[in-house]
């Protein structure tokens, strides 16, 4: 047999897919552990007693003493830790929510309108998804400076308001998820542009307004730069704004155990929307709607 019959053969071909998805599965097995291994250790230290959070095996637990741990965070430093939560929150969902209906909303007219214009604007926008957001920081905060706006929670808003990555993807799924049939089948019946969008465009892109919800909420609440550009008191400030304040202060007897914990608990809250939001992750919701 020749070399060219091996190579060919199905048992070769079988045996190179083998290896392939072996290779894969094994690539993305490393990825997970980078990413599960932190996240454990984290819950792991944020369990062990006052002093203990560095004994022991760092992956186990040892001196297990989470409901205190929790109990003199929430307290510590007057409880502004609850705060800083309830903060966090304000600035996420709002600027979550309201960024989400701006994209949704600015991607659907990219997609089915026409008008003179159209591909300079998504242009900007894709030039705009470039652009790092630290380069955004000090413009923003002279010019939230000069509205008088700085140490309050409009600072924080209304920059999270605008995710051009929302538009983006909002534009690339309403081009392939909305039909254009059922858009004129509602105009013929006398529907508006309003109303089609809200009631017939919407509910179709419900798998692009979440994922534009979460991306925005997780960018938002993990946010340090602007927050703590614009902020000073301790009563407006995020809980990553917070939390390295007090890691900061760690020489000046801060317990490392409780930025620590307060890590661990500003996840949380990431860790829920997550989970009550992906079952809207689901494709084909526009199946058969062309017929």
């Amino acid at each position: 047999m020749s070399t060219r019959d091996v190579r060919t053969s199905p048992g070769a071909a079988a045996a190179a897919r083998l290896s392939s998805r072996i290779a894969v599965n094994g690539l993305l097995a490393l990825f997970a552990l980078y990413t599960v291994v932190p996240l454990w250790w984290l819950f792991v230290s944020s369990t062990k007693a006052r002093g203990t959070e560095y004994l022991g095996n760092p992956l186990w637990f040892s001196h297990f003493d989470l409901w205190t741990n929790v109990k003199n965070t929430v307290t510590f430093s007057h409880g502004v830790f609850p705060t800083w939560l309830l903060n966090s929150a304000i600035y996420s969902l709002g600027g979550a929510t309201v960024s989400t209906l701006l994209s949704v909303m600015t991607g659907y007219a990219l997609a089915k309108y026409r008008f003179r214009g159209r591909e300079a604007i998504f242009s900007v926008v894709l030039a705009s998804v470039l652009v790092p957001a630290p380069m955004l920081a000090l413009p923003l905060f002279l010019m939230m400076a000069k509205l008088h706006l700085t140490n309050t929670y409009w600072a924080v808003l209304l920059p999270s308001f605008v995710s051009p990555f929302g538009v983006y993807l909002s534009r690339v799924y309403a081009a392939d998820s909305v039909p254009d049939e059922v858009l004129e089948a509602a105009r013929l019946d006398g529907a508006g542009e309003v109303r089609t969008f809200f009631r017939i465009a919407l509910p179709v892109m419900t798998p692009a307004l979440v994922t534009v919800f979460l991306f925005q909420f997780v960018a938002v609440w993990n946010n340090y730069l602007l927050p703590s550009l614009m902020l000073n008191e301790d009563r407006l400030q995020p809980v990553t704004v917070g939390l390295v304040q007090w890691r900061s202060e760690f020489s000046n007897g801060v317990p490392s155990i409780i930025p620590i914990t307060g890590a661990f608990l500003s996840l949380v809250p990431l860790v829920i929307a997550f989970v009550s939001l992906q079952r809207f992750w689901r494709a084909g919701l526009t199946a058969g709607a062309g017929k």
